[in-house]
């Protein structure tokens, strides 16, 4: 936006880059209008503090437009505001409603939130430290440094984060670097420093709370502003790729797990695949790391253990950005009747996106698998990849979401889920309804019995069914399972190019009879197991 600065340095942080945007409209608008005497600085001065003035009491009240009796609270002359300074265009704007009248607002929110803090700063570096009251009660007398903890703390209790760019740019505005460049023009005399160390360890403090992702992240660009990178330094050393083993194995505290998460974000590195295994698969490791999960497209939590808990905060993370996520794999987790719950809310959300969800031992239940068949009926048409193995669910109900002509599922794992002949034949039932999308289904270590391989079988036959690969491993197959099984081979509309039946009782009469089929000229099989 500026360039570099007058000193020929680009700015570093957030407000150096604010605050050369000020300096530079301020100028602009002198040599523009060749006002160049101190009465006209004072003038502009008084201006842009009456603006600070505006846009720190609209914050509190949570406002981004406002109304000409806003303004007059503030001292702020219309008219003089718009013919008189013209940096005030590049700031602040009047616009015409026809319900409402006049409106006004800053041309964005950040350029609210920094005059919000440097109305806030001026105000307690002068005499007239009592013309702040109400939320933000900064009126109470103390070093800066009290000051701004009591701003961190404020900003911390705000539960929509509405402060939370109002607070960087407050610490920043306390540097001496930031404040000189203000000298003369906002800040007549002098500077007022303050120990940064003190205010530095009370974020510190608060990062090693168990705060929200974003509050944490929040922190550490505050941090930033203080010209303090001490936590992201301590982590920097495991975060190359050649020690990414030393990351696995690394005692970190949770304020450093969260130093990692931030050093990934700000990272240009693609966020496509999060898994948590490559840092540590502990639950606070992956809490303090959740904004970098919920930024990925492929979430892979397999073998971590993560609890209801963790299932909770990652489902109620990415129910904010639902369109994003593709990928979950939350394979011998515990979700829980919470976590389900909002597992569901998310699948049930016409934004959500999901094509692969894999649930492999994550105990899920008869009521769970209720909650999550009837989510995915209402929003059917994304999912591509479903694993419910080592579960129990009803599949009578996953039947129901099969036979759903909005259904997509292309690979369905269904292994170790106590299936016998009757839920095969309720299998078969709901794909004869609606065969054309299926290519992979995984029954292995069920009991589909005589009459479920021979309702699998002649399904196989169905020129509309484009099952590519069954697996039939440990279902207790013997050989008068193989004649049906090498009909189905030896059939021409079938499709099937790959067929375990590892594990189970065949003798050398099945084979033969699988062997019959395996020579049709019709038989696209390529692979046997």
């Amino acid at each position: 936006m500026l360039g570099e600065a007058e000193g020929g340095e680009i700015p570093k942080t957030l407000t150096q880059m604010f605050t050369h945007f000020l300096i530079f409209q301020i100028k602009h608008r002198s040599q523009k209008y060749h006002h160049n005497s101190e009465d006209d600085l004072k003038q502009t001065r008084k201006i842009i503090l009456a603006l600070g003035k505006l846009a720190f009491q609209q914050l509190e009240k949570g406002n981004l437009i406002f109304y000409e009796e806003d303004l007059k609270e503030c001292s702020i002359d219309v008219k003089e505001v718009f013919v008189y300074s013209g940096v005030c265009t590049q700031i602040f704007r009047q616009e015409s409603d026809l319900h409402l009248g006049k409106v006004f607002s800053f041309v964005h929110l950040s350029v609210q939130e920094f005059l919000a803090a440097l109305y806030a700063f001026l105000s307690f570096i002068s005499n007239n430290r009592n013309i702040l009251p109400g939320v933000l009660d900064f009126s109470k007398k103390g070093t800066m440094s009290d000051f701004l903890k009591r701003a961190v703390d404020e900003a911390l209790k705000s539960k929509n984060g509405h402060l939370d760019l109002f607070l960087r740019f407050l610490l920043g505005l306390s540097l001496e670097f930031n404040q000189t460049l203000l000298q003369g023009l906002l800040i007549q005399t002098g500077n007022f420093s303050h120990s940064k160390e003190e205010v530095v360890e009370h974020i510190k403090q608060n990062i090693e709370e168990n705060l929200s992702p974003e509050k944490t992240i929040s922190l550490f660009h505050c941090l930033n502003e203080l010209n303090d990178h001490s936590l992201l330094q301590e982590v920097q050393k495991y975060l190359n790729p050649e020690n990414s083993f030393r990351l696995r194995r690394a005692e970190l505290s949770p304020s450093q797990w969260s130093a990692v998460a931030f050093v990934i974000m700000n990272s240009e590195e693609e966020l496509d695949e999060f898994v948590l295994s490559k840092f540590q698969t502990s639950e606070e490791c992956f809490l303090r790391l959740l904004p970098v999960v919920k930024a990925s497209r492929k979430i892979v939590l397999e073998y971590c253990s993560i609890t209801e808990k963790g299932c909770s905060a990652l489902f109620s993370a990415l129910k904010l950005n639902p369109s994003h996520l593709r990928e979950l794999s939350l394979a011998y987790s515990k979700p829980g009747d919470s976590g389900v719950k909002l597992l569901s809310d998310l699948l049930m959300d016409p934004l959500c996106k999901l094509e692969k969800l894999q649930l492999k031992f994550c105990g899920i239940t008869e009521k769970h698998c209720a909650a999550l068949v009837s989510a995915m009926k209402s929003n059917p048409s994304e999912l591509r990849e479903l694993n419910l193995s080592y579960n129990k669910p009803v599949v009578k109900m996953i039947s129901g979401l099969l036979e759903d002509p909005r259904c997509k599922l292309e690979k369905l794992q269904l292994e170790y889920c106590s299936i016998t002949e009757e839920g095969c034949a309720a299998l078969v039932s709901a794909l004869k309804l609606n065969p054309s999308h299926l290519r992979e289904l995984y029954l292995n270590h069920n009991k589909p019995g005589d009459s479920g391989v021979k309702l699998l079988s002649d399904l196989l036959k169905d020129p509309h069914f484009k099952l590519e690969k069954l697996k039939l491993w440990r279902c207790d197959l013997s050989d008068n399972n193989c004649a049906t099984l090498a009909s189905a081979l030896s059939s021409n509309s079938s499709s099937l190019r790959e067929l375990n039946l590892g594990f189970n009782k065949l003798q050398d009469s099945g084979v033969k009879l699988l062997c019959a089929g395996l020579k049709s000229s019709h038989c696209k099989l390529q692979e046997l197991g």
